[in-house]
C-alpha cells in the first residue's frame, strides 16, 4: 500500500528532500554527494522503486497463489521458489521495469535540484532538453528530444525482444 500511495510522488519535492539532506548543512552532507552523479541515481532509485514494487507485487501475489503448493510438494529451496515466480511473470517483471526507466529517463525536477545540470557531469539528456529550450534552441532541443525517444523506443524493443527469447527456450 506504501508504494501505492507513493506512485505519485512529486520529483521536484524529492530533490528538494534529497537536497536539504545532502547539503552541507544536512545529515548527510559530510558525505559531498550533492551535485553528483551519485546523487542523481539515489534520485531516480527513490522516485522508481514505487513504480516497481507496485507493479510487480501484485502479479507475483497472483503467481504464487497459483504455484505455492506445487513449488512446495517438489520441495524447491526459497532462492529456486523466487526464480520460478519471477521466470513465470517475467511479461510483469519487464512492464515494471520498463515503467521505472521511462520514469527515470523522463526526469528533471530532482536531477536538476540534487544534480545542478552541471555541463559534462551532471547534466542529462531531459535537463539538456530543458537548458536548450530556454536559452531559445528549439532545434537543438527537438534533436535532443529525438534522440532521447529513439533511445526510449529501441531499449524497450529490445527488452521485449530479449524476454520473448526467453520465453521460447
Amino acid at each position: 500500500m506504501l508504494a501505492n500511495a507513493c506512485l505519485g510522488l512529486p520529483p521536484v519535492v524529492v530533490g528538494l528532500g534529497l537536497y536539504l539532506l545532502l547539503s552541507r548543512s544536512g545529515p548527510l552532507g559530510f558525505a559531498g554527494l550533492l551535485f553528483t552523479p551519485t546523487a542523481m541515481v539515489v534520485a531516480q532509485v527513490i522516485l522508481a522503486t514505487p513504480i516497481v514494487v507496485a507493479l510487480v507485487h501484485r502479479p507475483v501475489a497472483l503467481l504464487w497463489m497459483e504455484y505455492a503448493d506445487l513449488i512446495r510438494t517438489d520441495g524447491l529451496s526459497r532462492l529456486r521458489s523466487l526464480a520460478l515466480v519471477f521466470s513465470l511473470g517475467r511479461a510483469s517483471l519487464l512492464t515494471a521495469f520498463l515503467a521505472a526507466f521511462g520514469r527515470a529517463i523522463a526526469e528533471v525536477g530532482a536531477i536538476i535540484i540534487v544534480g545542478g545540470n552541471i555541463s559534462g557531469y551532471t547534466r542529462t539528456m531531459t535537463t539538456a532538453i530543458a537548458l536548450e529550450t530556454s536559452k531559445g534552441e528549439l532545434a537543438l532541443g527537438l534533436g535532443l528530444g529525438v534522440i532521447l525517444l529513439a533511445l526510449s523506443v529501441s531499449v524497450s524493443t529490445i527488452a521485449f525482444v530479449l524476454v520473448r527469447g526467453v520465453g521460447e527456450k
